[in-house]
C-alpha cells in the first residue's frame, strides 16, 4: 500500500499560483508530477495557468480574505483529491504608503490576507494532513521581515508574523509528521517588481548595490527552493527561514 501512495502524484495547493512566484512554483511542481491546485482571485490568470499546464492543474477562484469560506473550500479539495500533501502559502498583498498615512483599515486589510488567511488555510489543511501523518507547508515571507524597508509597515508586520508563525507551527506539527518551512525572497524579477524598480532608477541602483550577486533573482530560483522543501530531500528540515536573495539580506 505504501508503494502505491508514493507512486501516485502528490497533491499540492499553491495560493496565488496564477502569476509571478506562484506561477513559477506551479510550473516546477507540474514538471515533477505533482498534481497542483491553484487558488487565486483573478479568473483570467487562473485560466492562463490552466491552459499552460493542462490536466495536472486544477484552479479554484476564491478570495482568501473570505475566512468563513476556507473550511468548506479545503473540505471540497480533500473530498475530490483524497489527500493534501503540500501547501504553499504564496498569496499576498502589499501596500506602499508613508507610515502616518496608513489607516487602521489599510493595516488590517494587509494583515487579513497575509497573516490571518494563511493561518486559517493552514489550520484547515493541517486537519487533512494529520490523519495522513505526513505533509509539508511552505510559507512565503519577504526581505521586509529581515530588515527595515520604508513605506511598507503593514506588509513588514505581516511577513514578520509569517516567520514567527512558521517556527511555532513547526514545533507543534513536526512531531506529528508535518514539516513547516519558510522562504524569504529578495528582489526577484517579476512583472510587478520590474514595474516598480524600472520607474525608480535610484531604488533599483540601491537594490543592486547591496546585493552581492549584483542582479535580481528569477522566479525559478524561488520555485527550486520551494520544491526542495516539498520533497524528501528536505525530510529532516523544519522551522527554517531561507533567504533567496543573492545575499541582499547580508549585503552592505
Amino acid at each position: 500500500m505504501n508503494q502505491d501512495t508514493s507512486a501516485a502524484p502528490k497533491i499540492a495547493i499553491v495560493t496565488g499560483g496564477g502569476s509571478g512566484l506562484g506561477y513559477a512554483i506551479v510550473e516546477k511542481f507540474v514538471r515533477n508530477n505533482i498534481r497542483t491546485i491553484i487558488i487565486g482571485r483573478d479568473e483570467q490568470k487562473l485560466q492562463r495557468a490552466r491552459e499552460a499546464f493542462g490536466e495536472m492543474v486544477t484552479s479554484i477562484s476564491f478570495d482568501l480574505s473570505n475566512l468563513d469560506g476556507i473550511p468548506g473550500l479545503v473540505k471540497e479539495i480533500a473530498a475530490e483529491f483524497g489527500r493534501i500533501d503540500i501547501l504553499v502559502n504564496n498569496a499576498g498583498v502589499n501596500m506602499k504608503k508613508p507610515f502616518v498615512e496608513v489607516t487602521d483599515e489599510d493595516f488590517q486589510k494587509v494583515l487579513l490576507t497575509n497573516v490571518t488567511a494563511v493561518f486559517a488555510l493552514s489550520r484547515e489543511v493541517v486537519k487533512v494532513m494529520l490523519p495522513q501523518e505526513q505533509g509539508c507547508i511552505v510559507n512565503i515571507s519577504s526581505m521586509a521581515a529581515q530588515y527595515g524597508i520604508p513605506k511598507v509597515i503593514a506588509y513588514t508586520a505581516a511577513k514578520s508574523g509569517i516567520e514567527g508563525m512558521t517556527k511555532a507551527m513547526a514545533v507543534e506539527l513536526s512531531p506529528l509528521g508535518i514539516r513547516v518551512n519558510c522562504i524569504a525572497p529578495g528582489f526577484i524579477a517579476t512583472d510587478m517588481s520590474a514595474k516598480a524598480l524600472d520607474n525608480d532608477p535610484e531604488r533599483k541602483n540601491k537594490v543592486l548595490s547591496r546585493t552581492p550577486m549584483g542582479r535580481l533573482g528569477a522566479p525559478a530560483d524561488v520555485a527550486e527552493a520551494v520544491y526542495f522543501y516539498a520533497t524528501d530531500a528536505a525530510k529532516y528540515v523544519t522551522g527554517t527561514v531561507l533567504p533567496i536573495d543573492g545575499g541582499n539580506s547580508i549585503g552592505f
